[in-house]
Formats: structure tokens, C-alpha cells, sequence
């Protein structure tokens, strides 16, 4: 019985120095145990959705021609390709989320230069330039008047969107920083097959984003700020440009992916780039070429021109009255656990 007891005793001690042994590796700890236990008092990582975004979920998609050819403009070749997840803006950009941008901008002058910081200022002259011989006389204020706050910045060019973007990304990881928080990825211009995919709402084959075959709803109304007839540009209720939640959202919860305002793109216009490009995260990048992507059609539209595989392109230095822009943002880490809320 006492050797019985002995033997307990010792099997308990043992496990006991196996526990506290096993404890200090798992907190980080002293570790001269010679075993691998990673580095110690690491802070934990959570990706939170940046504010006015949605996550879009990865997958894998047919990008290109849903439906007939448009003239005029570019339906891409059919091509399965797969991306990864991602933040969208549930909207374009609006006129008072540039005007932060660009009021922010004064302080940089002395750095900068005013020349420089003119350059990314929206032109309003557009408006003139673009819709010649026209009674437009209000839209000389589309982004200084109040009213035009909540609608889609435009008169921006590429160049302009791409320093909007680093200037957000400078932004928010200041503050991220000041908290002693991790810094995040940069914000940018989509990839077209980012934008396509996104714009699908999850819908494989979704001639438009809201998924059906046609641009109305059963009772005729137009689901999208759209040209709907020669000369009919009233029937959404804006001859021009509208605020960028008046249509409903698709199924990622994404706002405007048809009409209102074409958004600017990462990629280069290539007719060929699919032949060129990766099937995994697509994009065509080339400095040389001046000509880049727009995806979305306009206020100014056919409905032909808001198909999710239509792109077309415009000069990287071209402000125009119905071209703005969102941006995207890739995640760090694990975003699956946030697709089924």
C-alpha cells in the first residue's frame, strides 16, 4: 500500500511539471526548454471592414460577354478566372468624401505645389465641355453646392483617383499608427475583374448587377440612372447624375455597379489582356499605356453600355462629367469568419 501510494504521489508531481512546463511555453514563457514555441508577447490581428466598405467574398467567375456585342465599346472574351477577397466602397466616391480630400490638400501646397494640387481638383468645366449646347447652368456647381453632396464625384481623372487612394491609405494608417495598431493595405482602384466580379452581386451569369436580363423591373420601372430612350434621360428621375444610393444595392450590398457615373479601373485597356493576364487575380498593368479601363456605363448610357461584362476605356488624363470612381482594399489574414454575417 505505501509503494502504491508512493507511486501516485510521483505520477502526480510528474504530470504537474508537465503542466506548469507546458503552461509557460503556451503564455511565452521562459523557453529554455529547446522546443520551438514562436516568438512571445505577440499582439493578436483582427481585419476589421474599413468605414463606407463591404467585403466582397472570393471565388471563382465567368468574366466577359453575358449577353450580345455592343458597338462602340468592348465585351471581353469569355474566361473563367478566380480573385480573392476584398473591401469595396458600397458607393462611388461623393462629392463631400473628395472635398475632405482636397481640403486636405491646402495644407500641402508649400510641399506639393499649387500647380499639382489644381490637378486633382474635380473640373467643373466638364460639365460645359462635355454637354455642348445644353442648359446646364446649375452643374457649374456640382461639387462646391451642398446640394450635390451625396452624388458621385466627377471631372477626376485616373491620376487623381490614384492619388485620392494613397491618400486615404496615408490617412488611415496615421490614425492607426497614433493607436499603436497594425497598418493596413493600401487602398486602390479595383482591378476590372475585381469590379466585374463584384459587380455580379454573386450571380454567375448576371447580365446586370440586380441579376436579371433586362435594366426594368416587372412593373417597367429602370432599376438604374441610365439613358433609356434617344433622348429620354428624365425617366430614372435625373437628367444627369443622381445621388448614389437612389437604386437599390446588388446582393454584395454594392451600390451604382450600373449607370449614374462609369468608374475608373486599375488595368490598362488592352483588347487582348485576357490572353496576356494570370487566371488567378487578373490585371493588366502598363505604365506606357495612357488608355485605362472604365466599367459601369453612365447617366449618358444606353442600357447596352451598363452590362457587367461591358468595359470601355478613356485617356488616364481625361476629367469626363460621367466618369468617377470606389476604391478596394485587400484584407490581411483570415476574412472568412465575416461571409456569414
Amino acid at each position: 500500500m505505501k509503494l502504491l501510494f508512493t507511486l501516485r504521489c510521483s505520477s502526480i508531481l510528474f504530470f504537474s511539471v508537465l503542466l506548469l512546463q507546458g503552461c509557460s511555453l503556451v503564455k511565452g514563457g521562459k523557453h529554455d526548454s529547446g522546443e520551438l514555441v514562436g516568438a512571445p508577447k505577440r499582439k493578436g490581428w483582427k481585419m476589421t471592414t474599413p468605414y463606407g466598405m463591404v467585403l466582397v467574398p472570393g471565388g471563382s467567375f465567368i468574366k466577359g460577354q453575358v449577353a450580345e456585342e455592343v458597338a462602340y465599346s468592348k465585351i471581353s472574351p469569355n474566361q473563367q478566372v478566380t480573385v480573392r477577397a476584398f473591401y469595396m466602397d458600397d458607393t462611388e466616391i461623393t462629392n463631400n468624401e473628395y472635398r475632405q480630400f482636397t481640403d486636405s490638400m491646402q495644407d500641402s501646397v508649400s510641399t506639393l505645389g499649387e500647380d499639382f494640387i489644381n490637378s486633382l481638383y474635380p473640373d467643373t468645366t466638364v460639365w460645359m465641355r462635355d454637354v455642348i449646347h445644353t442648359m446646364a447652368d446649375d452643374m457649374r456647381y456640382y461639387f462646391e453646392n451642398p446640394s450635390f453632396d451625396d452624388y458621385p464625384v466627377v471631372g477626376v481623372t485616373w491620376e487623381a483617383a490614384k492619388y485620392f487612394a494613397e491618400w486615404r491609405t496615408n490617412l488611415l494608417n496615421a490614425w492607426r499608427e497614433k493607436k499603436k495598431l497594425w497598418p493596413v493595405l493600401d487602398f486602390r482602384l479595383p482591378t476590372e475583374a475585381e469590379w466585374e466580379y463584384a459587380a455580379k452581386g454573386g450571380k454567375a451569369l448576371a447580365k446586370y448587377p440586380w441579376g436579371g436580363p433586362y435594366a426594368r423591373d416587372k412593373e417597367g420601372n429602370v432599376l438604374a440612372n441610365f439613358k433609356s430612350k434617344r433622348g429620354n434621360y428624365a425617366e430614372c428621375g435625373f437628367e444627369f447624375t443622381s445621388p448614389v444610393r437612389r437604386f437599390p444595392p446588388n446582393d454584395y450590398g454594392l451600390c451604382g455597379m450600373a449607370g449614374n457615373v462609369a468608374e475608373w479601373c486599375i488595368d490598362a485597356y488592352n483588347p487582348d489582356a485576357e490572353a496576356l493576364v494570370w487566371d488567378i487575380n487578373p490585371v493588366y498593368i502598363d505604365d506606357d499605356n495612357p488608355l485605362k479601363v472604365i466599367k459601369g456605363g453612365s447617366w449618358k448610357d444606353i442600357s447596352k453600355y451598363l452590362q457587367t461584362g461591358v468595359k470601355s476605356y478613356e485617356h488616364k488624363d481625361s476629367a469626363r462629367s460621367y466618369i468617377g470612381f470606389r476604391c478596394v482594399m485587400s484584407p490581411l489574414g483570415d476574412v472568412n469568419s465575416n461571409f456569414s454575417k
